[in-house]
């Protein structure tokens, strides 16, 4: 691509930050910097993408509501089942010039879509699919080491320093009460045991009155807790950047995704059964040693950093230049 003008790139999404910033990074992976669309739909399109493709052009519309317009871009890249409408309908409306990737399982025919990356758990299979374990991000040795320079003060806290990242409740693991009483009590047990510091962080889908009680009872743990833009900038880069090891609750793909691209020692805690995708998901990383429940030792030697992203943009990279060269 070096040898040509920087081709354009879209970026699409229902505007939900695990699928923003999964297509962000595939195009950040390909050296592109794309227009960021953050989808808009007029029903009944959304309840049925990405089926319903008749009208298509007047229900897609960005965050201004304005209707997506040419120029087309020379790649778009699509992330979940609304993104997917955006894809599908792009690569027909550019009359196939716009190359369309899509992630996650898009519920249609892969053949829809020039590229389609889905986790393997959803089984979904084609020859134009490329199967990852977990979710694309964009965590790497340059990004970790960004987010230690921007957030030095978390380097002066105690080692071993531990990320705590705290999702939200699914059916298969309730995240309530009863379940920080016991992270926590575990957590209290190995500060007992090799001291440290805990460097807490909740997510958009954590309950606020969950992130409330869990400030408070962890108030004996040393560390810092963060749970809106009240405790200053999300500092989420800087954790994964500074952790000795960490801790991420069992419901979040991308967060555990993330946590193993860092080459840290990865826990979580799940006292109940996790069921379906999400047991596939976790049965993968332990497989590879990338994931541990909490309390198990580390290996001797751990597995190389989940590095998917890089490698899916390689593949990404060289199918797209054999199928669609400038």
């Amino acid at each position: 691509m070096s040898a040509h003008p920087t081709p354009t790139c879209w970026a699409i999404s229902d505007g939900a930050a695990g699928n923003e910033r999964q297509a962000l990074a595939l195009a950040q992976a390909l050296g592109l910097t794309p227009r960021v669309i953050r989808l808009r739909l007029h029903q009944p399109w959304a309840a049925l993408a990405p089926r319903l493709l008749a009208g298509a052009a007047w229900a897609l519309r960005d965050a201004d509501d304005a209707a997506l317009a040419p120029p087309w871009p020379a790649l778009a890249i699509g992330c979940g089942r609304r993104a997917a409408l955006a894809t599908r309908a792009l690569r027909r409306w550019s009359a196939g010039r716009c190359w369309c990737v899509q992630i996650l399982d898009p519920r249609i025919d892969s053949a829809a879509f020039d590229l389609v990356i889905a986790p393997a758990h959803d089984r979904l299979a084609g020859g134009n699919v490329i199967a990852s374990i977990g979710a694309l991000n964009p965590v790497d040795a340059d990004w970790l080491a960004a987010g230690r320079n921007r957030f030095a003060a978390l380097g002066t806290l105690p080692g071993p320093r531990t990320a705590v990242l705290v999702g939200g409740s699914t059916r298969a693991q309730r995240l309530d009460q009863t379940y920080f009483d016991a992270l926590l009590e575990r957590l209290q047990a190995q500060h007992a045991s090799h001291g440290g510091s805990f460097m807490f962080s909740v997510s958009r889908r954590t309950p606020t009155a969950v992130a409330h009680w869990l400030r408070q009872r962890r108030a004996t743990l040393p560390g810092m807790f963060w749970s809106g833009p009240a405790d200053g900038d999300n500092p989420y880069a800087g954790l994964l950047g500074w952790a000795d090891r960490i801790v991420v609750t069992p419901d979040s793909v991308n967060m555990i995704s993330e946590a193993c691209a860092t080459g840290r020692p990865v826990h979580t805690f799940a006292p109940r059964p996790l069921g379906g995708k999400l047991a596939a998901f976790h049965a993968a990383l332990r497989a590879s040693g990338h994931l541990r429940e909490l309390g198990d030792p580390a290996p001797p030697v751990l597995p190389p950093p989940l590095a998917e992203t890089r490698e899916i943009g390689a593949i990404v990279r060289e199918r797209w230049l054999r199928e669609h060269p400038a």
